[in-house]
């Protein structure tokens, strides 16, 4: 018997019992703040520090919107006599405002079948970088029935990152266009849900829903693979969504 087939019957299974089971390894997620009572001037001086206006003070609280929360941790440095507290899980997906109208119902024409096509449309390359963690022995999409496939025509799933440069929109239709119905959009990052720290701009759109329709969110910058396939699960209505918001807004 090869050698690498008896090492791995004495190594076992290492791949990640989510979503069967709890996962908890330790540093399978980077963590994102969460809504803190601060106090009102803790508040507007933590809604002040942050760079992309995603903190919002709200009475004594301190209000985090994930849809523009880049997770630069300048809201935990030392020094600040006030921090905002940290989570540490990793389910963050949340359907868009265009899903809350038309509803999910994925799951029963595919089943336990997807085929997802990844588009870079102007990303930095880090949220492309964790959803190629997706194929590794750990996370292993393929038991769960999801496949990446290489052309649109062959995709149930467009999985999107970056915030839409003009160089990017006419191709990311085409993606769209050439998907066969029915099909979903998930946007992958807090670029490509809103246009993060490069966009709405001259040369940016302000996310993936001014191009294309978008169905399911999954912030982040970048989102962990965790992260990803909750988005990816919540597309097939396998889980359920969060709120990217504190004060209630999908």
């Amino acid at each position: 018997m090869p050698n690498w087939i008896l090492r791995g019957l004495r190594t076992g299974i290492k791949t990640t019992p989510y979503p069967g089971a709890a996962e908890r390894t330790e540093g399978v997620t980077p963590g994102r703040p969460t809504s803190t009572p601060v106090g009102m001037e803790a508040a507007k001086r933590l809604e002040a520090l942050c760079p992309t206006n995603a903190i919002k003070h709200q009475g004594q609280s301190a209000n985090v919107d994930y849809r523009r929360c880049v997770a630069c941790g300048r809201c935990r440095e030392d020094g600040l006599d006030t921090k905002l507290s940290w989570t540490d899980d990793f389910e963050w997906a949340a359907l868009a405002e265009r899903a809350h109208k038309v509803g999910l119902t994925f799951d029963k024409v595919f089943g336990r079948s997807l085929h997802i096509r990844y588009v870079d449309a102007g990303a930095c390359g880090g949220c492309m970088s964790e959803a190629r963690q997706l194929n590794n022995p750990y996370y292993n999409i393929h038991r769960l029935g999801f496949f990446i496939t290489p052309t649109p025509r062959e995709a149930d799933v467009l999985l999107v990152a970056g915030p839409v440069t003009d160089a990017m929109r006419v191709p990311l239709q085409k993606a769209y266009e050439a998907m066969p119905d029915p099909k979903r959009v998930v946007a992958m990052g807090v670029c490509a849900i809103s246009g993060g720290v490069f966009g709405p701009s001259f040369i940016c759109a302000g996310g993936v829903s001014e191009a294309i329709p978008v169905d399911v969110v999954v912030p982040g910058c970048p989102p962990p693979p965790l992260a990803i396939l909750h988005g990816l699960l919540l597309a097939v209505e396998r889980t359920s969504p969060v709120r990217l918001a504190a004060n209630g807004v999908p």
